[in-house]
């Protein structure tokens, strides 16, 4: 039989009553603690299950898609199309994960993922790409890569240094 042990996070032992004079450790007071969330530095923004908007994205922060969403999407952080999300719209982003329905091509600076149930109809842009089994894909892959003359230009390039006198 399973059932919760004191290893697991999110979960706190608590000592049994006093039975007599024998000196128990004091009970935890407040909530219990929880597991913390990976990603904390950065708000996640989101658009629920019940949500339907029509038009242009353009989102700073991480962006969780559960609802639907047709028009033209931009973020300079995480986009993540939940197993909810219906997107009939292009995607700009740095970074695309798709566990729901993309139709509409996607550019992205860094990686994009298609999960499992995950399905997208598109042409994608990107440097770096996952598709699990059982995703669905159609459309083709541009895989970029930096441009070696732009890197290498940028290294030669003088620096100018101001002293102060």
């Amino acid at each position: 039989m399973w059932s919760k042990g004191k290893d697991e996070p999110g979960t706190m032992q608590y000592p049994e009553p006093n039975r007599g004079n024998v000196p128990q450790p004091a009970v935890p007071q407040g909530p219990i603690p929880t597991q913390t969330p990976m990603r904390t530095a950065t708000p996640t923004a989101a658009i629920g299950p019940s949500m339907r908007i029509k038009g242009e994205i353009h989102a700073r922060e991480e962006l969780l898609v559960d609802g639907e969403v047709e028009g033209v999407m931009e973020s300079e952080s995480l986009l993540t199309v939940g197993p909810n999300g219906k997107v009939r719209a292009n995607i700009r982003a740095r970074e695309v994960v798709i566990f729901g329905s993309v139709h509409g091509n996607v550019e992205v600076t860094g990686k994009i993922a298609i999960r499992e149930q995950g399905s997208l109809i598109g042409n994608i842009k990107s440097a770096g790409i996952s598709i699990d089994d059982g995703a669905y894909f159609k459309g083709s892959i541009d895989i970029t890569r930096p441009d070696p003359k732009a890197a290498k230009a940028a290294q030669n390039e003088p620096r100018i240094v101001a002293a102060a006198s």
